[in-house]
């Protein structure tokens, strides 16, 4: 199967797994208002890491603002285009890009992190 022909199945199924998780699919180049952010991660979980090594994360947002780990808490609040997370200290702030179930978090243009929204808590 040429590399057309997978395009053309797999972006379907994407679309419609996205559709089944409760994850609105949007361009990656489209800016997001903070409240489809925040409709889009609400009540997920996200399951990925950041750039440094050994970075793996799972997270569960929930519809509050607090983010609950393994083993830690913190807060998340949605801006126009990012997302931002506090531990305890200062909020980080990212611009978000979400396809699908995918997410990826940005600083200054270059990518952070990435992972999938999945709907629910998976921390438990």
């Amino acid at each position: 199967m040429n590399r057309s022909a997978r395009h053309a199945i797999a972006v379907p199924i994407a679309f419609a797994a996205a559709g089944l998780l409760g994850v609105k699919a949007v361009s990656a180049s489209q800016t997001l208002s903070a409240e489809e952010i925040a409709q889009a991660v609400s009540d997920h979980s996200y399951q990925g890491s950041m750039l440094e090594p050994n970075s793996g994360f799972n997270e569960y947002y929930a519809p509050d603002g607090t983010i609950h780990g393994v083993d830690y808490k913190g807060e998340w609040t949605t801006r126009h285009g990012e997302m931002c997370f506090a531990y305890g200290q200062e909020p980080t702030c990212y611009a978000v890009s979400i396809d699908g179930p995918s997410m990826v978090l940005r600083q200054d243009g270059v990518i952070k992190g990435n992972g999938m929204l999945i709907q629910g808590n998976t921390v438990k």
